[in-house]
């Protein structure tokens, strides 16, 4: 992770936990001073912490670790439960057929990525998985 990314993510989780120094924001993790500083110190956040933190406060992994997307799971919950209504899926082709070929084709690049996204955590949840975590 790019010092920037690190520092991003690191004040949105801040910002999700409300707090406002290191130490505000190692309380709201359970984690001691120390590991916050040594994951400062490696430009590193384990995976496990990123999400059990969007877990717990319905924070959209996206938004949290790439800052982009809604912020809160609760937007794209929405989306899911819409997609059950049988009109929802008329209404979408509908606009979208509605749209100019290059805002399709970046609607298009948007869908690939968020799968591709979506793959990358679920590889990242099975490595974590078999992989022990450490608290450091």
């Amino acid at each position: 992770m790019s010092i920037n990314g690190f520092a991003a993510v690191l004040a949105r989780m801040k910002l999700v936990t409300q707090s406002t120094t290191d130490s505000g924001l190692s309380s709201a993790l359970g984690v001691s001073p120390q590991t916050v500083s040594s994951w400062k110190g490696r430009d590193s956040i384990p995976y496990a912490i990123c999400v059990e933190l969007a877990e717990k406060h319905g924070i959209c992994l996206d938004w949290l670790l790439v800052g982009e997307g809604p912020k809160f799971r609760t937007a794209a919950q929405h989306a899911i439960n819409a997609s059950l209504d049988p009109e929802w899926e008329t209404q979408l082709i509908t606009q979208l057929r509605l749209l100019d070929p290059s805002d399709l084709h970046a609607i298009t690049l948007a869908i690939q990525e968020k799968q591709r996204l979506r793959e990358l955590e679920r590889q990242m949840e099975k490595i974590a998985g078999l992989v022990p975590q450490r608290n450091t």
